[in-house]
Formats: structure tokens, sequence, C-alpha cells
């Protein structure tokens, strides 16, 4: 049992190792030179970024959306309620984890647009 939970722990971290350089903690590519205040600039727009919710009642919803659904179809497929629970369970996660990419993406173009109206030029 213990090497079962090490490989649900293992996705989950890999999963954050790549976060690193997302959302509000992007780091955009400029093109072009970079003024003294280019540090200053940029983290000014990551805390804009930050400031925007991750989590808000649109991810209630589609994680209610994605339950039912999956629910839904699981009861239709099998023609039987024995995995109706885990079912909605998986779809309440990834409805809830496409919110969460969604706002997670959103705040990258917050940086990316600050970092223009600031008058660099960046290319991604």
């Amino acid at each position: 049992m213990t090497n079962r939970k090490s490989f649900l722990i293992l996705p989950v971290l890999m999963l954050a190792g790549a976060c690193a350089n997302t959302g509000a903690n992007y780091q955009p590519v400029i093109d072009g030179p970079v003024g003294p205040n280019y540090s200053n600039d940029l983290a000014q727009c990551q805390q804009l970024a930050a400031s925007q919710a991750a989590v808000d009642g649109s991810t209630a919803g589609n994680a209610a959306i994605g339950a039912a659904g999956a629910a839904a179809t699981t009861a239709i497929i099998q023609d039987s309620s024995d995995n109706l629970g885990r079912a909605a369970a998986a779809g309440a996660l990834l409805g809830a984890g496409a919110d969460v990419y969604a706002k997670n993406q959103n705040r990258e173009v917050i940086v990316r647009n600050c970092m223009r109206g600031r008058g660099y030029n960046v290319v991604g």
C-alpha cells in the first residue's frame, strides 16, 4: 500500500515543479535590452497577476459540472451505479483542475500585458 501512495504523490510533485515559471511567477521572454527598472517592473506585474483569485465560484461550478458529467457518462456506459461516486469525484477534480489551469494561464497573460504596457518587447 505504501508503494501505491508513492506513485500517487510523484505526479503531483512533478506537476508542482512544472508550474514554477507559470501563472503569477511567469517571467516573460524580452526581445532587446532591459533597463535598470526591469526587476522592479516584473515584480509589480507579477504582484498584479497574483492578486487575481486562483479559486472562486466558477471553480466550484466547473467541479460540479465535471462531477455530474462523469457520473452520468459512467451510468450510461456501465448501466450500473457501482462506480458513480468514483466517477463523480474524478470528474470534479478534472473540472476544478481545468478551471484553475485556465486562471493560471490568465495570470501569465496579465504579466505579459503589464510588461508590454511598461514598454518591454515581450515575445513569449
